[in-house]
């Protein structure tokens, strides 16, 4: 049984598959995570080019230390299959399944990977983003609890959750809001990270770092971002604070000490500590890269 590390998902870039200089930049950029992506991003007609530049792109990048993920087209649509066989050969950290409106479509994903026998290390990733998601979003997430199931993150697709509910976009995303804490409940009873939508407006930082406090109060492990601008903004308000790390710090080195070994209440700086304090510390240090 394969255990998924625990990773800082802060800032996740799209870039497009087709968009050669934005991917000759990607080992510059200090975002955590990048998804080259076949899906929304590249015209039907540049479906099959798309997918040539991504096997030529991994073939030929160093790594960096970024998690690298590819978004390929829904396997229902006449793309996906060669997608995710493409996909697989490129050998990234994870692949990332738009569409996904069911527990099947991550099944069915997992599948195709077990007979390509790709390595049990490539995760699977879900995009949330039609009613019919949310309505089974439960069942999809607890596949989490299923290590051979390889699903490790869900991603909302607000812009699609907009367009196929009606709801108005507002700027304090108020008619979202429900169904982001619904993704981020549902993700945290299958053990998973989740991940916020995109924020359209690349220009207005001011409105992104909005959103993204907002984001990390409402328990996000980041956002995906449409521009290098919005790293920077992004990474700071998903690192946990100096407090934070230095608190997580003494919960560690106290479970650490031999006569603690056992215990699982401990006392620190007057307060009772449990087990469940230290995984959340480990959490909160593996997001601060510690």
């Amino acid at each position: 049984m394969q255990i998924r590390p625990l990773r800082r998902r802060r800032s996740v870039l799209y870039v497009p598959a087709v968009n050669a200089k934005a991917l000759a930049k990607v080992a510059s950029l200090a975002c955590d995570c990048v998804v080259v992506d076949l899906e929304d991003s590249v015209a039907p007609s540049q479906k099959a080019e798309a997918r040539d530049a991504v096997t030529a792109f991994f073939a030929s990048r160093e790594k960096d230390g970024k998690e690298m993920v590819i978004r390929i087209n829904a396997l229902s649509s006449e793309w996906g299959g060669d997608d995710l066989l493409a996909a697989r050969e490129c050998r990234p950290d994870a692949i990332l399944l738009p569409k996904v409106e069911t527990a099947r479509d991550v099944l069915e994903a997992n599948d195709v990977l077990d007979e390509a026998d790709a390595r049990a290390s490539m995760w699977l990733w879900a995009m949330i983003e039609t009613p019919r998601a949310m309505l089974n979003i439960g069942t999809i997430a607890e596949l989490g609890r299923d290590r051979g199931a390889r699903l490790a993150c869900l991603v909302a697709g607000t812009n699609d959750l907009v367009k196929e509910t009606g709801i108005r976009a507002t700027p304090d995303r108020r008619y979202l809001v429900p169904w982001l804490m619904q993704m981020v409940l549902a993700a945290r009873a299958g053990g998973l990270d989740v991940l916020d939508g995109v924020s359209n407006d690349f220009r207005d930082l001011d409105a992104f770092g909005r959103e993204c406090a907002e984001a990390g109060n409402m328990g996000f492990d980041g956002k995906t971002l449409i521009h290098p601008a919005q790293i920077e903004p992004a990474n700071s308000a998903f690192s946990p604070s100096q407090e934070e790390v230095d608190d997580a710090l003494a919960i560690r080195a106290a479970f650490a000490l031999p006569e603690n070994g056992t215990r699982g209440v401990i006392s620190l700086d007057g307060r009772m500590v449990e087990r469940l304090h230290l995984d959340q510390a480990e959490r909160l240090l593996a997001k601060a890269g510690l």
